[in-house]
């Protein structure tokens, strides 16, 4: 009879868990070899060793041939495995319905949670209410029972006063609540609000780079820019897209100008409008009282010469603050992304 040799355990094996190493185990198995064992896992098993395989990274090979010793001759040439988002999605599109593995990977890509009412706990208040607006309040009310106290407190905060109450009634008159109720209200989550949160979740990097650009200063901006534009020009166009720039502050309605007015360090929107284009200049001043407007005149002249850093310092202030008051909803910014849609 035949033995094969014993492999020496590894060291680098001491630093994968259990878990972790039936991960590696499934994921070096693949969809052929790996198919009558995950037929034998439940939903949460099926999650959990998902969401494991998929923050595995890079196995030595060392670890594989220990884990997967009868295939050693099969694994030998490996220099390694990748566990990711994307391989645990196809290991598990051989093996399993599409519509499990869609719930399965928007679980794991979701927010941290074994459960769906845990993971729901962990987004935040104003998304949360912003999805609720839209809902029977009998719903809401029951969402509410399942949150944890505090954090429902925090989103019915957030809720039209009016729906708050209505919702709050609900809950002091809710007898149990039927499990198939429950069931039909989790799957409306998990199918319209966990996997849009996953979606805007993944963000394009091309926007991550146009923050990156609005906060540069100006020299540092074109150079940046010139050198994409020159190496990735159509990159470069897309990341010009999405910025938003102190230029765009002209496009805003003039009830935005004033709230931004309103809020912005006098001495900043002063030093901004100096060096800003004449066009810019003039909206602002028109958003101002006569006075006010004479003021900020008066306060430009008296400056004298200044820096064209010091003004580029104070414009990118602004469009700051412009976009803070846009994510608080107190303004509605242009989106550069389009040429007639608004955020609001």
């Amino acid at each position: 009879m035949n033995m094969i040799a014993p492999v020496i355990e590894p060291i680098e094996l001491k630093k994968y868990s259990g878990l972790q190493r039936a991960g590696a185990l499934m994921l070096a198995l693949g969809q052929t070899h790996g198919a009558p064992i995950w037929e034998q896992l439940t939903l949460d098993e099926i999650t959990e060793l998902s969401s494991c395989i998929s923050q595995l990274g890079r196995i030595p090979v060392a670890v594989i041939e220990h884990l997967l010793v009868q295939f050693s001759g099969e694994v030998t040439g490996m220099t390694s495995l990748h566990g990711s988002y994307d391989t645990t999605e196809r290991l598990l599109s051989g093996v399993l319905p599409e519509d499990r593995v869609r719930e399965i990977m928007e679980g794991i890509r979701g927010p941290a949670g074994r459960t769906m009412w845990d993971k729901l706990s962990n987004v935040s208040e104003n998304l949360l209410a912003a999805f609720l607006r839209n809902e029977y309040p009998q719903t809401i009310a029951v969402i509410m029972q399942k949150l944890r106290p505090d954090h429902a407190a925090r989103v019915l905060a957030e809720l039209p006063k009016e729906l708050s109450a209505d919702v709050i009634l609900r809950m002091l008159r809710m007898d149990t609540v039927q499990k198939d109720v429950i069931q039909e209200v989790e799957q409306t989550l998990r199918s319209e609000f966990m996997s849009n949160l996953a979606r805007a979740n993944r963000t394009d990097p091309h926007e991550t780079i146009a923050e990156i650009f609005n906060a540069l200063d100006r020299t540092s901006e074109e150079q940046l820019m010139a050198a994409l534009d020159e190496r990735a020009p159509e990159s470069a166009e897309r990341v010009r897209s999405l910025m938003f720039t102190f230029e765009d502050l002209g496009k805003l309605l003039l009830p935005a100008v004033q709230t931004l007015v309103r809020n912005a360090n006098k001495r900043e929107l002063t030093l901004a409008l100096k060096g800003a284009p004449e066009d810019i200049r003039r909206l602002f001043l028109s958003s101002m009282t006569e006075r006010a407007a004479k003021l900020v005149r008066s306060d430009m002249a008296a400056m004298g010469p200044v820096r064209a850093r010091d003004c580029e310092e104070a414009q990118a202030n602004l469009v700051r603050l412009a976009k803070a008051l846009a994510d608080r909803g107190e303004i509605a910014l242009f989106d550069s992304k389009s040429d007639d849609a608004m955020i609001y």
